[in-house]
Protein backbone atom coordinates (compact mmCIF):
# COMPACT_ATOMS: atom_id res chain seq x y z
CA UNK A 1 0.00 0.00 0.00
CA UNK A 2 1.34 3.59 -1.16
CA UNK A 3 1.47 5.61 2.22
CA UNK A 4 -1.02 8.56 2.38
CA UNK A 5 0.06 11.72 1.14
CA UNK A 6 -0.98 14.04 4.01
CA UNK A 7 0.58 17.30 2.95
CA UNK A 8 3.62 18.62 0.70
CA UNK A 9 7.01 16.81 0.45
CA UNK A 10 9.71 18.62 1.34
CA UNK A 11 11.32 18.56 -2.17
CA UNK A 12 8.20 19.03 -3.62
CA UNK A 13 8.75 22.48 -5.43
CA UNK A 14 6.51 25.25 -4.46
CA UNK A 15 4.41 24.60 -2.00
CA UNK A 16 0.47 24.14 -3.51
CA UNK A 17 -0.96 26.80 -0.74
CA UNK A 18 1.17 29.28 -3.38
CA UNK A 19 -1.71 28.80 -5.68
CA UNK A 20 -4.72 29.37 -3.92
CA UNK A 21 -6.46 30.97 -0.49
CA UNK A 22 -8.17 29.66 2.04
CA UNK A 23 -12.00 31.28 2.60
CA UNK A 24 -12.38 30.67 6.54
CA UNK A 25 -15.82 31.93 7.08
CA UNK A 26 -17.25 31.69 10.87
CA UNK A 27 -20.85 31.42 11.04
CA UNK A 28 -21.28 32.31 7.43
CA UNK A 29 -18.97 35.50 7.74
CA UNK A 30 -15.82 35.36 6.07
CA UNK A 31 -11.93 36.40 5.88
CA UNK A 32 -9.40 35.23 3.28
CA UNK A 33 -6.32 33.97 4.88
CA UNK A 34 -3.90 32.30 2.82
CA UNK A 35 -0.98 29.41 4.68
CA UNK A 36 2.02 31.54 3.89
CA UNK A 37 4.69 29.63 5.50
CA UNK A 38 3.01 27.17 7.95
CA UNK A 39 4.84 23.88 8.31
CA UNK A 40 3.45 20.80 10.23
CA UNK A 41 5.53 21.73 12.89
CA UNK A 42 4.05 25.25 13.15
CA UNK A 43 0.15 23.50 14.15
CA UNK A 44 1.33 22.54 17.31
CA UNK A 45 0.75 18.49 17.00
CA UNK A 46 1.96 15.79 18.78
CA UNK A 47 5.51 15.04 18.69
CA UNK A 48 4.94 11.67 17.96
CA UNK A 49 2.51 12.63 15.36
CA UNK A 50 4.84 14.54 13.93
CA UNK A 51 7.99 12.12 13.82
CA UNK A 52 5.12 9.86 11.64
CA UNK A 53 4.81 13.03 9.17
CA UNK A 54 8.11 13.39 9.03
CA UNK A 55 9.16 9.81 8.41
CA UNK A 56 6.84 9.77 5.43
CA UNK A 57 8.67 13.16 4.34
CA UNK A 58 6.24 15.81 4.43
CA UNK A 59 6.83 19.15 6.45
CA UNK A 60 4.22 21.59 4.99
CA UNK A 61 0.68 20.96 5.00
CA UNK A 62 -2.07 21.83 2.11
CA UNK A 63 -4.40 24.67 2.03
CA UNK A 64 -7.11 22.36 3.79
CA UNK A 65 -5.07 21.16 6.16
CA UNK A 66 -3.51 24.67 6.90
CA UNK A 67 -6.98 25.80 7.54
CA UNK A 68 -8.28 23.08 9.25
CA UNK A 69 -6.41 21.36 11.63
CA UNK A 70 -6.06 24.84 13.67
CA UNK A 71 -10.07 24.84 13.67
CA UNK A 72 -11.11 21.68 14.44
CA UNK A 73 -8.12 21.16 17.34
CA UNK A 74 -9.85 24.10 19.01
CA UNK A 75 -12.88 21.59 19.29
CA UNK A 76 -15.46 24.09 16.86
CA UNK A 77 -17.29 22.16 14.25
CA UNK A 78 -16.06 22.18 10.91
CA UNK A 79 -17.23 22.22 7.21
CA UNK A 80 -14.58 21.85 5.07
CA UNK A 81 -14.99 22.15 1.59
CA UNK A 82 -11.80 21.72 -1.21
CA UNK A 83 -11.54 19.87 -4.20
CA UNK A 84 -10.31 16.38 -4.85
CA UNK A 85 -6.98 15.20 -4.01
CA UNK A 86 -6.14 18.10 -1.78
CA UNK A 87 -5.41 16.18 1.54
CA UNK A 88 -9.15 16.27 3.20
CA UNK A 89 -8.60 12.79 5.14
CA UNK A 90 -5.64 13.94 6.48
CA UNK A 91 -6.96 17.46 7.39
CA UNK A 92 -9.70 15.42 9.72
CA UNK A 93 -7.07 12.17 10.75
CA UNK A 94 -4.44 14.37 12.16
CA UNK A 95 -6.29 16.65 14.64
CA UNK A 96 -8.38 13.50 15.85
CA UNK A 97 -5.26 11.54 16.61
CA UNK A 98 -3.84 14.26 18.26
CA UNK A 99 -6.82 15.23 20.52
CA UNK A 100 -7.24 11.38 21.26
CA UNK A 101 -3.74 11.34 22.80
CA UNK A 102 -4.68 14.21 24.68
CA UNK A 103 -7.01 12.46 26.65
CA UNK A 104 -6.80 8.89 28.59
CA UNK A 105 -7.77 5.61 26.95
CA UNK A 106 -11.13 4.39 27.11
CA UNK A 107 -12.97 0.92 26.95
CA UNK A 108 -15.52 2.53 24.09
CA UNK A 109 -14.97 4.11 20.64
CA UNK A 110 -14.25 7.86 20.61
CA UNK A 111 -14.01 8.71 17.12
CA UNK A 112 -16.30 8.15 14.19
CA UNK A 113 -15.39 8.05 10.66
CA UNK A 114 -18.76 7.57 8.48
CA UNK A 115 -18.36 7.16 4.52
CA UNK A 116 -20.35 6.29 1.46
CA UNK A 117 -18.45 3.90 0.01
CA UNK A 118 -15.62 0.85 1.33
CA UNK A 119 -13.12 2.38 -0.53
CA UNK A 120 -13.92 5.52 1.45
CA UNK A 121 -13.41 4.14 5.05
CA UNK A 122 -10.26 1.89 4.30
CA UNK A 123 -8.69 5.21 2.65
CA UNK A 124 -9.09 6.84 6.06
CA UNK A 125 -8.04 3.60 8.28
CA UNK A 126 -4.96 3.58 5.96
CA UNK A 127 -4.03 7.64 6.91
CA UNK A 128 -4.88 6.88 10.41
CA UNK A 129 -2.16 3.79 10.45
CA UNK A 130 0.29 5.61 8.37
CA UNK A 131 0.11 8.51 10.60
CA UNK A 132 0.29 7.26 13.86
CA UNK A 133 2.85 4.93 13.29
CA UNK A 134 4.32 5.99 16.38
CA UNK A 135 1.44 6.69 19.07
CA UNK A 136 -0.84 3.36 20.42
CA UNK A 137 -4.07 4.16 19.31
CA UNK A 138 -6.30 1.17 17.67
CA UNK A 139 -8.52 1.95 14.09
CA UNK A 140 -10.83 -0.40 12.39
CA UNK A 141 -12.81 -0.20 9.18
CA UNK A 142 -16.33 -1.27 9.29
CA UNK A 143 -18.15 -2.27 5.94
CA UNK A 144 -20.47 -4.45 4.06
CA UNK A 145 -19.70 -6.94 1.47
CA UNK A 146 -17.14 -8.49 3.74
CA UNK A 147 -17.64 -11.65 6.34
CA UNK A 148 -18.54 -10.01 10.05
CA UNK A 149 -16.22 -12.10 11.84
CA UNK A 150 -12.65 -9.78 11.31
CA UNK A 151 -14.82 -6.89 12.62
CA UNK A 152 -16.95 -8.21 15.50
CA UNK A 153 -13.34 -9.23 16.92
CA UNK A 154 -11.89 -6.00 16.06
CA UNK A 155 -14.54 -4.17 17.64
CA UNK A 156 -14.34 -6.26 20.62
CA UNK A 157 -10.51 -6.27 21.38
CA UNK A 158 -11.59 -2.56 21.36
CA UNK A 159 -10.52 0.25 19.45
CA UNK A 160 -10.14 4.37 19.39
CA UNK A 161 -11.59 5.11 16.03
CA UNK A 162 -13.77 3.02 13.47
CA UNK A 163 -14.20 4.15 9.99
CA UNK A 164 -17.30 2.80 8.31
CA UNK A 165 -19.96 2.63 6.07
CA UNK A 166 -23.57 3.31 7.38
CA UNK A 167 -25.58 0.45 6.82
CA UNK A 168 -22.60 -2.32 8.28
CA UNK A 169 -22.22 0.29 11.05
CA UNK A 170 -25.71 0.11 12.32
CA UNK A 171 -25.75 -3.61 11.68
CA UNK A 172 -23.19 -3.73 14.48
CA UNK A 173 -24.96 -1.21 16.61
CA UNK A 174 -28.39 -2.84 16.61
CA UNK A 175 -26.03 -6.11 17.50
CA UNK A 176 -24.53 -4.14 20.89
CA UNK A 177 -21.05 -4.15 19.74
CA UNK A 178 -20.55 -0.70 19.43
CA UNK A 179 -21.23 1.43 22.44
CA UNK A 180 -20.32 5.24 21.54
CA UNK A 181 -20.15 6.58 25.41
CA UNK A 182 -17.12 7.87 25.05
CA UNK A 183 -17.93 9.11 21.92
CA UNK A 184 -15.52 12.46 21.60
CA UNK A 185 -15.76 13.04 17.46
CA UNK A 186 -18.01 12.23 14.66
CA UNK A 187 -17.05 12.79 10.70
CA UNK A 188 -18.89 12.65 7.84
CA UNK A 189 -16.75 12.21 5.04
CA UNK A 190 -17.55 13.20 1.14
CA UNK A 191 -21.19 14.06 2.97
CA UNK A 192 -22.62 15.37 0.00
CA UNK A 193 -22.46 11.65 -1.64
CA UNK A 194 -23.60 10.20 1.48
CA UNK A 195 -27.03 12.39 1.26
CA UNK A 196 -27.34 12.14 -2.99
CA UNK A 197 -27.00 8.25 -2.71
CA UNK A 198 -29.85 8.16 -0.28
CA UNK A 199 -28.17 7.29 3.26
CA UNK A 200 -29.84 10.61 4.87
CA UNK A 201 -31.99 8.10 6.89
CA UNK A 202 -29.06 5.75 7.87
CA UNK A 203 -27.20 9.31 8.96
CA UNK A 204 -30.11 10.59 10.94
CA UNK A 205 -30.65 7.14 12.50
CA UNK A 206 -26.66 6.94 13.46
CA UNK A 207 -26.68 10.59 14.84
CA UNK A 208 -29.74 10.23 16.79
CA UNK A 209 -27.42 7.53 18.76
CA UNK A 210 -24.85 9.26 19.67
CA UNK A 211 -23.82 11.35 23.11
CA UNK A 212 -25.34 15.03 21.71
CA UNK A 213 -22.44 16.77 23.25
CA UNK A 214 -19.55 16.32 20.69
CA UNK A 215 -17.24 17.64 17.76
CA UNK A 216 -18.84 17.36 14.40
CA UNK A 217 -17.00 17.19 11.35
CA UNK A 218 -18.07 17.08 7.77
CA UNK A 219 -16.11 16.82 4.78
CA UNK A 220 -16.69 17.04 0.63
CA UNK A 221 -14.90 17.74 -2.36
CA UNK A 222 -18.84 19.89 -3.61
CA UNK A 223 -20.81 21.45 -1.19
CA UNK A 224 -24.22 22.29 -2.96
CA UNK A 225 -26.62 24.74 -1.18
CA UNK A 226 -29.55 22.36 -0.13
CA UNK A 227 -26.84 20.12 1.70
CA UNK A 228 -25.20 23.11 3.56
CA UNK A 229 -29.09 24.09 4.36
CA UNK A 230 -29.13 20.26 6.13
CA UNK A 231 -25.88 20.51 7.58
CA UNK A 232 -26.03 23.57 9.56
CA UNK A 233 -29.49 21.13 11.29
CA UNK A 234 -26.83 18.91 12.01
CA UNK A 235 -23.56 21.09 13.41
CA UNK A 236 -23.27 23.86 16.02
CA UNK A 237 -22.06 26.94 15.11
CA UNK A 238 -20.17 25.62 12.10
CA UNK A 239 -17.10 27.14 10.65
CA UNK A 240 -16.93 26.86 6.89
CA UNK A 241 -13.31 26.01 5.38
CA UNK A 242 -13.90 26.49 1.61
CA UNK A 243 -10.45 26.12 -0.41
CA UNK A 244 -10.86 27.52 -3.85
CA UNK A 245 -13.95 27.90 -5.93
CA UNK A 246 -17.17 25.56 -5.11
CA UNK A 247 -17.49 22.85 -8.46
CA UNK A 248 -13.88 23.54 -9.58
CA UNK A 249 -11.28 20.73 -10.74
CA UNK A 250 -8.17 20.99 -10.01
CA UNK A 251 -5.96 23.47 -11.91
CA UNK A 252 -3.67 21.15 -13.91
CA UNK A 253 -6.00 18.88 -15.79
CA UNK A 254 -6.48 19.17 -19.24
CA UNK A 255 -10.10 18.86 -20.49
CA UNK A 256 -11.06 17.43 -24.10
CA UNK A 257 -14.10 16.68 -25.52
CA UNK A 258 -14.60 13.80 -28.07
CA UNK A 259 -17.33 14.11 -30.38
CA UNK A 260 -18.22 10.32 -31.73
CA UNK A 261 -21.20 8.21 -32.51
CA UNK A 262 -21.95 6.28 -29.93
CA UNK A 263 -21.60 2.86 -31.71
CA UNK A 264 -18.01 3.75 -32.16
CA UNK A 265 -17.00 4.70 -28.89
CA UNK A 266 -15.27 1.31 -28.21
CA UNK A 267 -13.18 1.60 -31.23
CA UNK A 268 -12.28 5.39 -30.48
CA UNK A 269 -11.54 4.44 -27.38
CA UNK A 270 -9.03 1.73 -28.59
CA UNK A 271 -7.01 4.29 -30.75
CA UNK A 272 -6.76 6.77 -27.72
CA UNK A 273 -5.47 4.35 -25.43
CA UNK A 274 -2.60 3.12 -28.24
CA UNK A 275 -1.52 6.88 -27.90
CA UNK A 276 1.72 8.06 -26.48
CA UNK A 277 1.71 9.04 -22.53
CA UNK A 278 -1.53 6.40 -22.07
CA UNK A 279 0.50 5.11 -19.02
CA UNK A 280 -2.51 4.86 -16.10
CA UNK A 281 -5.71 5.54 -17.11
CA UNK A 282 -8.95 5.81 -15.50
CA UNK A 283 -12.16 4.99 -17.79
CA UNK A 284 -15.80 5.41 -16.39
CA UNK A 285 -19.31 3.96 -17.38
CA UNK A 286 -22.55 4.42 -16.66
CA UNK A 287 -23.02 0.83 -15.36
CA UNK A 288 -21.75 -1.92 -13.61
CA UNK A 289 -22.65 -4.71 -16.66
CA UNK A 290 -21.07 -2.23 -18.91
CA UNK A 291 -17.96 -1.67 -17.43
CA UNK A 292 -17.58 -5.63 -17.08
CA UNK A 293 -18.09 -6.07 -20.90
CA UNK A 294 -15.87 -2.86 -21.76
CA UNK A 295 -13.11 -4.42 -20.00
CA UNK A 296 -13.50 -8.00 -21.86
CA UNK A 297 -13.71 -6.09 -24.79
CA UNK A 298 -10.36 -4.47 -23.92
CA UNK A 299 -8.36 -7.41 -22.88
CA UNK A 300 -8.95 -9.24 -26.25
CA UNK A 301 -7.68 -6.04 -27.77
CA UNK A 302 -4.43 -6.77 -25.89
CA UNK A 303 -4.81 -4.33 -22.97
CA UNK A 304 -4.03 -4.68 -19.27
CA UNK A 305 -7.51 -4.18 -17.79
CA UNK A 306 -8.46 -3.95 -14.04
CA UNK A 307 -12.45 -3.54 -13.22
CA UNK A 308 -14.10 -2.28 -10.13
CA UNK A 309 -17.81 -1.54 -9.46
CA UNK A 310 -20.15 -2.42 -7.01
CA UNK A 311 -21.10 -5.96 -7.52
CA UNK A 312 -17.27 -7.50 -7.48
CA UNK A 313 -16.39 -8.51 -4.01
CA UNK A 314 -13.89 -7.14 -1.76
CA UNK A 315 -10.89 -8.96 -2.68
CA UNK A 316 -11.85 -8.56 -6.22
CA UNK A 317 -11.59 -4.64 -5.82
CA UNK A 318 -8.84 -4.53 -3.26
CA UNK A 319 -6.73 -6.77 -5.99
CA UNK A 320 -7.57 -4.40 -8.84
CA UNK A 321 -6.96 -1.29 -7.14
CA UNK A 322 -3.27 -2.77 -6.33
CA UNK A 323 -2.94 -3.94 -9.79
CA UNK A 324 -3.51 -0.74 -10.93
CA UNK A 325 -1.65 1.19 -8.32
CA UNK A 326 1.55 -0.93 -9.17
CA UNK A 327 0.99 -0.26 -13.13
CA UNK A 328 0.27 -3.77 -13.67
CA UNK A 329 -2.79 -2.60 -15.29
CA UNK A 330 -2.46 -0.13 -17.74
CA UNK A 331 -6.57 0.78 -17.69
CA UNK A 332 -9.13 0.79 -15.19
CA UNK A 333 -12.30 0.38 -16.10
CA UNK A 334 -14.84 1.14 -13.01
CA UNK A 335 -18.12 2.84 -12.42
CA UNK A 336 -18.84 6.27 -10.31
CA UNK A 337 -17.77 4.20 -7.10
CA UNK A 338 -14.34 4.96 -8.12
CA UNK A 339 -14.82 8.20 -8.68
CA UNK A 340 -14.35 9.25 -4.81
CA UNK A 341 -11.86 7.24 -2.71
CA UNK A 342 -8.98 6.45 -5.30
CA UNK A 343 -5.84 7.72 -3.93
CA UNK A 344 -3.50 7.00 -6.38
CA UNK A 345 -1.38 10.25 -7.48
CA UNK A 346 0.04 8.79 -10.54
CA UNK A 347 -3.35 8.28 -13.08
CA UNK A 348 -2.31 9.90 -16.43
CA UNK A 349 -6.08 10.36 -17.98
CA UNK A 350 -9.35 9.64 -16.99
CA UNK A 351 -11.90 9.26 -19.96
CA UNK A 352 -15.25 9.39 -19.66
CA UNK A 353 -16.73 6.47 -21.71
CA UNK A 354 -20.39 7.43 -20.64
CA UNK A 355 -21.05 10.83 -19.64
CA UNK A 356 -21.62 11.37 -15.78
CA UNK A 357 -24.87 12.20 -14.56
CA UNK A 358 -24.13 15.72 -13.26
CA UNK A 359 -21.28 18.56 -13.27
CA UNK A 360 -20.24 17.28 -9.96
CA UNK A 361 -20.23 13.79 -10.69
CA UNK A 362 -17.65 15.25 -13.67
CA UNK A 363 -15.61 16.85 -11.28
CA UNK A 364 -15.59 14.04 -9.30
CA UNK A 365 -14.52 12.07 -11.79
CA UNK A 366 -11.97 13.83 -13.54
CA UNK A 367 -10.25 14.46 -10.04
CA UNK A 368 -8.64 11.69 -9.77
CA UNK A 369 -6.03 12.53 -12.18
CA UNK A 370 -3.63 16.10 -11.45
CA UNK A 371 -3.45 15.14 -7.76
CA UNK A 372 -2.35 17.63 -5.81
CA UNK A 373 0.28 19.58 -8.23
CA UNK A 374 0.49 17.30 -10.88
CA UNK A 375 -0.78 17.28 -14.29
CA UNK A 376 -3.07 15.12 -15.91
CA UNK A 377 -5.87 14.49 -18.74
CA UNK A 378 -9.39 14.45 -19.09
CA UNK A 379 -11.07 12.78 -22.13
CA UNK A 380 -15.18 12.87 -22.53
CA UNK A 381 -16.40 10.74 -25.19
CA UNK A 382 -20.13 11.88 -26.45
CA UNK A 383 -22.11 11.41 -28.52
CA UNK A 384 -24.65 14.09 -30.38
CA UNK A 385 -27.26 13.30 -27.77
CA UNK A 386 -24.46 13.41 -24.68
CA UNK A 387 -23.77 17.17 -26.13
CA UNK A 388 -26.75 18.98 -23.81
CA UNK A 389 -24.62 17.62 -20.64
CA UNK A 390 -21.26 18.86 -22.15
CA UNK A 391 -23.06 22.22 -22.34
CA UNK A 392 -23.88 21.68 -18.60
CA UNK A 393 -20.79 21.20 -17.49
CA UNK A 394 -19.18 23.85 -19.10
CA UNK A 395 -21.72 26.22 -17.71
CA UNK A 396 -20.31 24.91 -14.45
CA UNK A 397 -16.65 25.25 -15.44
CA UNK A 398 -17.20 28.40 -16.72
CA UNK A 399 -15.30 27.64 -20.08
CA UNK A 400 -15.75 26.06 -23.67
CA UNK A 401 -13.86 22.62 -23.68
CA UNK A 402 -12.13 21.84 -26.64
CA UNK A 403 -13.59 19.47 -29.09
CA UNK A 404 -11.15 17.06 -30.67
CA UNK A 405 -11.36 14.24 -33.15
CA UNK A 406 -8.41 12.25 -34.57
CA UNK A 407 -7.17 12.10 -38.21
CA UNK A 408 -6.85 9.19 -38.97
CA UNK A 409 -10.17 7.71 -37.45
CA UNK A 410 -13.38 6.61 -39.46
CA UNK A 411 -16.17 8.36 -38.33
CA UNK A 412 -18.96 7.47 -40.96
CA UNK A 413 -18.29 4.26 -40.31
CA UNK A 414 -21.76 1.80 -40.83
CA UNK A 415 -23.65 0.75 -37.68
CA UNK A 416 -24.33 -2.52 -39.07
CA UNK A 417 -20.25 -3.36 -38.60
CA UNK A 418 -20.66 -2.13 -34.73
CA UNK A 419 -23.89 -2.86 -33.12
CA UNK A 420 -25.60 -1.17 -30.70
CA UNK A 421 -24.24 -1.04 -27.32
CA UNK A 422 -26.42 -2.93 -24.42
CA UNK A 423 -25.44 -0.89 -22.26
CA UNK A 424 -27.50 2.33 -23.48
CA UNK A 425 -31.37 0.52 -23.76
CA UNK A 426 -32.32 2.15 -20.67
CA UNK A 427 -31.46 5.56 -22.20
CA UNK A 428 -33.42 7.23 -24.66
CA UNK A 429 -33.02 5.78 -28.63
CA UNK A 430 -32.71 7.12 -31.30
CA UNK A 431 -32.15 6.70 -35.03
CA UNK A 432 -28.86 5.97 -36.93
CA UNK A 433 -28.19 5.08 -40.34
CA UNK A 434 -28.43 6.94 -43.52
CA UNK A 435 -25.56 9.75 -42.45
CA UNK A 436 -27.65 10.92 -38.97
CA UNK A 437 -25.46 9.54 -36.38
CA UNK A 438 -22.52 10.95 -37.88
CA UNK A 439 -23.24 14.10 -39.82
CA UNK A 440 -22.74 16.20 -36.32
CA UNK A 441 -19.33 15.15 -36.63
Amino acid sequence: MVPPSPGEKADAGRSAHDHSRAAVRPDGGGYQAGTGDITFDSLHLHPDLLRGIHDLGFIRPTPIQAQAIPVILSGRDVIGCAQTGTGKTAAFVLPILHKLLQQPGRKHVRALIVAPTRELALQSMDHLKALSRHVHLKGAAIFGGVPMEPQIKALAQGVDIISATPGRLLDHIYSGRIDFIDLKVCVLDEADRMLDMGFLPDITKILSLLPPKRQNLLFSATMPVEILTLTHKILDRPVTIQIGQRSTPPVGIRHAVYPVPRHLKTELLLELLRGQGMTSVLVFTRTKHYASRLAQTLERRGLRVSVLHGDRSQSQRLHALEQFRRGRSQVMVATDIAARGIDIDDISHVINFDIPNTPDDYIHRIGRTARVEATGDAFTLADHDEEPMVKEIERVLNRTLPRVTLPNFDYKKAIAHHPRDQHDRHRPRRRHGGGVAHRHY
